[in-house]
């Protein structure tokens, strides 16, 4: 569970198409002969062809035949994951602290609540700061790629993919020592002033209402009401904690009278760590433009959007039609920091994806400093394997172009007529065919066995750990594949399925249910 009262500090909920993970099917069309592609950057004008790379059996997909059941173990491995891990230490901390502090055994807490309050908050908003997570990221890659232990940096990648579980942690504290407080207050209401009363009680329902829009079940069921709720009312609940510090370190208690010199607010810790939060909320806010765009038009499902200037790999952006509202995240695909564009694919789904099809505009906002994904810290690995379906490869294709050292599973539908030249010239212009696995389940006739091509690529290529973005389906036949034959491996990140549902019950609904429900990238409920 996701629990997020700082303003804007969520993950936003992303779709399909925004997780990378819509499988896009075009209508059936007479197949074209191979297109060829100019390489650009060499005077030769050598000709590259798009001619699909095939695995050493070339036999038509068969029927896959019925797995073995899943064991419970092995999916109770995976849900219990480090975000739910970091989150259950985190919170269960500060309940310990709580409990302790309104027992009489913590007279600290009790004294300070309000910092300890703002401390988790700010620490909640810290944990989804773009900058912060981009210098943590650069420091991890940096100190320990390649010489340290396997199992370290495969912990390292862990933690930095589930920054959310502390961020959540923090957050729910947060809210419940902000309870503590007001009802604290209530409590000694005689020597507190009525104003203070008033706008901690104001106070804690924004926060309340910010937290629970942040709830997964409402991030990806309604998404729009999260993202108002979340931000607005979040931004009114920071303004409303800044009027509540102000008061509260302003007056008191023992002579009844205002302190207006300023000098005890600023020695309160509250007062920082409130101007922690602001700030942290404000850096991203800083780096929004809107900047000239490239629409290109493939298919009636996809829209490739081109931006100027390169990027190194493994980051995500987000883009919107308007400076503060509706911004959607996508996979950035680039040859590096050196090229002159980088690319969004943008698979039709919901309304701002189709508008991008129906109304492509010459303009879009963006946040130009961009968050870092799980696929940024491929750096750390000698080897690796990156799969996944339809969309997914605008999250994976950057880590291949850049890095000689990962091999490129892509399964989808008729993919160079779906995702165009621009797409499929990348990929044969800076991966060769030692290095690619494409599959076209339209032509072979239907998914492979993604297990068994995966432990081929794995063991062959040499590699350390297998990156995957693909569909909740695909996601959970692959992780829970590669977990039980110990193959290191990070997927897409689900967090709302199973959130609320009895973990047995569901475990033997996926153990049933996943490998004989259709393959489409229809989000799973």
């Amino acid at each position: 569970m996701s629990s997020v009262p700082a303003p804007d500090g969520a993950a936003p909920a992303y779709d399909d198409a925004e997780k990378g993970t819509l499988e896009v099917h075009s209508r059936q069309i007479a197949p074209a002969p191979p297109t060829e592609y100019k390489d650009e950057k060499k005077d030769n004008s050598m000709l590259v062809s798009t001619k699909e790379v095939v695995p050493a059996t070339k036999a038509a997909a068969k029927p896959a035949a019925k797995k073995k059941k899943v064991s419970k173990w092995i999916l109770w491995k995976l849900w219990f994951n480090t975000y739910r891990k970091l989150f259950t230490f985190v919170f269960t901390f500060n309940i310990v602290g709580i409990v302790l502090a309104t027992s009489g055994h913590f007279p600290y807490a009790l004294q300070w609540t309000g910092a300890m309050a703002l401390g988790n908050l700010n620490f909640a908003i810290l944990m989804r700061n773009e900058l912060f997570g981009r210098i943590l990221y650069l420091i991890v890659n940096t100190c320990f790629a390649k010489w340290a232990p396997l199992w370290w940096r495969l912990g390292c990648t862990s933690v930095l993919q589930h920054l959310g579980g502390i961020h959540s942690g923090c957050a729910l504290s947060g809210v419940c020592w902000l309870i503590v407080k007001v009802v604290n207050n209530f409590r000694h209401h005689a020597a507190n002033h009525d104003s203070i009363l008033i706008i901690g009680t104001i106070t804690n329902i924004a926060v309340i209402i910010s937290a629970i829009s942040a709830f997964p079940w409402v991030r990806n069921t309604h998404h729009n009401v999260f993202e108002r709720h979340h931000r607005f009312v979040g931004w009114l609940g920071l303004i409303l904690t800044w009027v509540f510090t102000i008061l509260g370190d302003s007056y008191n208690l023992e002579t009844r009278r205002w302190d207006l010199s300023g000098k005890h607010i600023l020695r309160q810790q509250d007062f920082w760590f409130a101007m922690g939060m602001t700030t942290f909320i404000i850096i991203p806010w800083l780096c929004v433009r809107e900047v000239p765009v490239d629409i290109e038009l493939p298919s009636p499902k996809v829209a490739i959007v081109r931006f100027k200037r390169g990027m190194q790999q493994g980051l995500l952006g987000r883009i919107s039609r308007t400076s503060i509202m509706e911004y959607h995240a996508f996979g950035i695909i680039s040859e590096g920091t050196h090229a002159k564009y980088h690319y969004m694919i943008c698979g039709v789904q919901g309304d701002f994806t189709r508008s991008l099809v129906n109304d492509p505009p010459r303009t879009l906002w963006t946040r130009e400093l961009k968050f870092a994904g799980v696929s940024n810290t491929s750096t750390l690995y000698k080897r690796g394997v990156r799969i996944c379906t339809g969309t997914g490869i605008g999250a994976a294709l950057a880590t291949c172009l850049q890095s000689p050292n990962w091999y490129l599973i892509w399964i989808g539908s008729d993919q160079e007529k779906t995702f165009g030249p621009t797409i499929s010239g990348l990929i044969h212009r800076h991966i060769g065919p030692e290095r690619l696995m494409l599959w076209d389940s339209k032509l072979r006739g239907g998914r492979p066995d993604t297990m068994k091509i995966l432990k081929e690529a794995y063991y062959s290529w040499g590699a350390e750990v297998v990156f995957i973005t693909s569909n909740y389906i695909g996601n959970s036949e692959i992780t829970q594949g590669c977990k039980e034959a110990g193959i290191p491996a990070f997927g897409t990140l689900w967090d709302f399925v199973m959130s609320a549902t009895p973990l047995l019950q569901c475990a033997q609904d996926i153990s049933h249910g996943y490998l004989d429900a259709p393959r489409r990238g229809a989000r799973a409920s």
